[in-house]
């Protein structure tokens, strides 16, 4: 008889090495602290989507479930009831039953005991009995915590499985109270436990190594999507199963276009290549822009655009302290770069004396935000309207954009903020300084 190895205790290991499961259990302890007295929280896995025919895109889990468990499978519902009057049901788990059928088809999946072993709650069920289970809870409860997507960029279209559920939650069980747990979540995700600023670290020094291998690539010819495909293979050989986003490899003008993705030209000698990439790692994501000379060196003009680029991400960066509000801090970095545009004679003092401060003059060149959070999303949870904290983690990026001069550049790093002192820079060995760049392309 074949031995699939389905009990074996190896099963259900990820691309990425096994994350510390005590990460999960005080995640969720934080989470429980926040809830209203005799509430229930539920949290569910992403679909599978479809494409067409039997094809579907790669499955990515659901944030915040794995924020809460660990588990980076299809088909779980997390279950969190701390004032439920039986202990063992005060954190659940209900996964899609396995068995050997289902590891030789579509790969081995959590059993039980891995699933405890991997996020530290005991209490395992199939989800054929999670309508049983939950029936039983609902005497008890009177809240339900349901799971909305507000994060501020947000666009959906598509109903996810945590909506159907929500339906069919609220249908079931009119009677009780609703409240949400995404305000609780957008505090607690956007501080960073020590694990996860080791994880974000690590998708940054994949990144690094990616960026490396691309200056050694580089020359007059290559195509924007050869560029590409040198980063993604050095990512995967690293763990990484993906970019964190989109990648923009934009050479020559396409720099100008800010979520340029087509990455389907030629680079040609004496343009820049601005890229905006960055690899994920056990879904936590890394996020660096790079701006690089196709023929490996700068003209002056380049230089001086890219060396006051790089000042302003300099002194940016300086900003990030806590206590500092979002929007304020916009306005501050505002002020450098029109300070370097007007020495880059980009602007004349009349334009600023005149400027509408609802668009001042720098965006003409500049009309991006600075920084966004970093986490388990590129674009991670964080209320913006409350004071930067320590272990928050902050991309910094600003960029200057010239369409009439054929170029345009971005660099970014990724940055802890600090109890004191200035953040800690994540990115803090992947070149930047031009002249470190000219010299690590013409070896």
């Amino acid at each position: 008889m074949v031995n699939f190895g389905f009990d074996n205790k190896s099963i259900y290991d990820m691309k990425y090495n096994a994350i510390d499961r005590n990460l999960f259990i005080q995640n969720r302890k934080n989470f429980s602290a926040a809830m209203k007295p005799k509430s229930i929280a539920f949290f569910n896995s992403n679909d599978i989507y479809p494409v067409s025919a039997d094809s579907t895109l790669p499955f990515e889990q659901h944030r915040d479930i794995f924020y809460l468990s660990g588990v980076d499978q299809e088909e779980s519902v997390l279950v969190l009831f701390p004032d439920c009057p039986k202990p063992a049901y005060r954190e659940i788990l209900f996964l899609r039953e396995t068995n050997e059928h289902i590891a030789v088809w579509e790969g081995e999946k959590l059993t039980k005991e891995r699933a405890e072993e991997v996020s530290g709650i005991t209490t395992v069920f199939w989800l054929q009995d999670m309508q049983k289970v939950i029936f039983e809870l609902m005497s008890y409860a009177e809240v339900l915590y349901i799971n909305t997507n507000e994060h501020y960029r947000a666009n959906v279209e598509t109903e996810t499985r945590e909506d159907r559920f929500t339906k069919w939650l609220r249908q079931e069980y009119p009677a009780h109270a609703v409240a949400k747990s995404n305000p609780i979540l957008q505090r607690l995700r956007s501080v960073k436990n020590q694990v996860e600023l080791d994880l974000i670290q690590k998708a940054c020094d994949i990144t690094e190594k990616g960026f490396r291998r691309v200056l050694d690539f580089v020359k007059p010819g290559v195509w924007e999507y050869e560029i590409e495909a040198e980063y993604i293979h050095e990512f995967i050989r690293n763990r990484s199963k993906k970019f964190a986003y989109t990648p923009i490899i934009a050479s020559g003008a396409n720099a100008n276009v800010l979520h340029y993705i087509e990455n389907n030209q030629q680079c040609k000698a004496g343009d820049l290549i601005l890229m905006d990439v960055g690899a994920e790692y056990a879904n936590y994501s890394s996020d660096m822009s790079r701006t690089i000379p196709v023929s490996g060196r700068f003209t002056d003009r380049q230089k001086a655009v890219y060396n006051a680029v790089n000042r302003v991400k300099n002194e940016a960066t300086k900003l990030l302290v806590p206590g500092t509000i979002w929007a304020d801090y916009h306005v501050e970095v505002g002020k450098i770069m029109t300070s370097e545009l007007l020495g880059l004679g980009l602007l004349d003092k009349a334009a600023v004396q005149n400027e509408d401060p609802n668009w001042p003059a720098y965006k003409k060149y500049f009309m991006h935000g600075t920084s966004h959070h970093l986490g388990l999303d590129t674009h991670d949870y964080g209320l913006l309207h409350e004071p930067m904290e320590a272990n928050m983690v902050f991309t910094v990026e600003p960029g200057i954009y010239l369409p009439d001069e054929g170029f345009g550049i971005r660099l970014e790093d990724d940055v802890v903020i600090q109890a004191s002192g200035e953040p800690f820079n994540l990115m803090r060995n992947i070149p930047i300084e031009a002249e470190e760049i000219e010299s690590l392309m013409n070896q």
